[in-house]
């Protein structure tokens, strides 16, 4: 998917580094051929005896080694929403519900021009927000989203984004995922957001047992995996690789530099 060019103030505050506690950029870079058996350290599910939940037997190592070979396939992962602060990032984050970041941003390039701050999304007409957001899909529902985090930004943050993750949620229209990327793209915060591509990788890489769906389990596991500076990274590394190689229908498995630590067992063949 082309990839639109970085705006500034893109980058959290705390700047890029060398290890996977960064928090921006993106890029994709791969080949080779589908593993034939899958690696051991990856596979497998316990009961946990006090939840009753699937507990996977991915290891902290193996999942350090996943995200340290994404890196090097996408090393300069981020955020790929525009934005120029945490108050925009949080709008383009709910316009981007079931719609490509490369539309939201297309369509927030005017937004933010004509909206600046919350009380701006009040005071225009319902009828004309949702003309100005048509193009993201379910405009309806999202013009009532953000109409409603903007009133309450407004009552009770003085119409500023929280930096806490537990104060976000509690926006309209704002979920754990949605809280978490802001979170960490906006104030360098760590954080896992599970979308359907972290969903969806973390299961097939064995770093998760839980079920398709059950993305507070998700979220737990990766963070028990994953050290605490390396949350921002991973979760846009699990994202793009999702997006670009083990996409849903047909992952690309032949190219996939995590092939061998994968024990998802439908893996794609090269064509012959």
């Amino acid at each position: 998917m082309p990839q639109p060019k970085p705006k500034a103030g893109r980058r959290p505050p705390t700047g890029r580094s060398a290890s996977p506690a960064r928090t921006g950029g993106r890029k994709a870079r791969s080949g080779g051929r589908a593993a034939a058996t899958p690696s051991p350290r990856s596979r497998g599910s316990a009961i946990d005896p006090t939840s009753g939940r699937a507990q996977t037997r991915a290891t902290a190592t193996a999942a350090r080694e996943v995200v340290a070979a994404l890196e090097r396939a996408y090393p300069d992962w981020g955020c790929t929403l525009d934005f120029t602060t945490p108050f925009e990032l949080l709008v383009a984050t709910v316009l981007a519900a079931q719609c490509t970041d490369e539309t939201v941003n297309r369509v927030t390039a005017d937004l933010f021009r004509k909206y600046r701050r919350p009380e701006d999304y009040l005071a225009r007409p319902v009828e004309e927000l949702e003309r100005d957001i048509y193009r993201t899909g379910f405009f309806r529902q999202k013009t009532r989203s953000l109409r409603g985090l903007c009133a309450a930004l407004v009552e009770r943050f003085g119409g500023e984004v929280p930096r806490d993750i537990e104060a976000l949620t509690t926006l309209p229209g704002v979920g754990r995922k949605t809280a978490s990327i802001v979170a960490g793209a906006a104030f360098g915060l760590p954080g896992i957001g599970v979308d359907t591509h972290v969903d969806r990788v973390s299961r097939r890489l064995g770093l998760t047992a839980a079920a398709d769906g059950d993305r507070e389990a998700i979220e737990a596991d990766l963070r028990r995996l994953l050290p605490e500076d390396a949350w921002i990274a991973s979760n846009w590394l699990l994202i793009l690789h999702g997006r670009r190689t083990c996409t849903a229908r047909r992952p690309a498995c032949p190219r996939c530099v995590v092939r061998d630590l994968c024990p998802f067992p439908e893996k794609t063949m090269e064509a012959t």
